[in-house]
């Protein structure tokens, strides 16, 4: 069964950083597409950042130059590190591994990131 288990999420204050964390159980988790997405109360969930099985990355408008994600294919894991945090960064943080255009594809639970003073 695989799982993908997120972590690092927690309250900051405005400005202030974080790094998730999101460990998956996959035996080829090098060959899948890793993304971070959010989803804030009353809204739907958006894409923030994704990083590919080559090393391409792509990131949402609204958290270029602030967010970087990154991956370590020996741990299985991939990371969202999130600086100059604002208010509006405040949502539940999900990470999804994604092969063949979502035909293959596995959600983590969430973590909750609160920016706020």
């Amino acid at each position: 069964q695989v799982q993908l288990v997120e972590s690092g999420g927690g309250l900051v204050q405005p400005g202030g950083s974080l790094r998730l964390s999101c460990a998956a159980s996959l035996s080829i988790f090098r060959l899948y597409t890793m993304g971070w997405y959010r989803q804030a109360p009353g809204k739907q969930r958006e894409l923030v950042a994704r990083i590919s099985s080559t090393g391409s990355t792509y990131y949402a408008d609204s958290v270029k130059g602030r967010f970087t994600i990154s991956r370590d294919n020996a741990k299985n894991t991939v990371y969202l590190q999130m600086n100059s945090l604002k208010p509006e960064d405040t949502a539940v943080y999900y990470c999804r591994a994604d092969r063949y255009n979502g035909v293959d594809y596995y959600w983590g639970q969430g973590t909750q990131v609160t920016v706020s003073s």
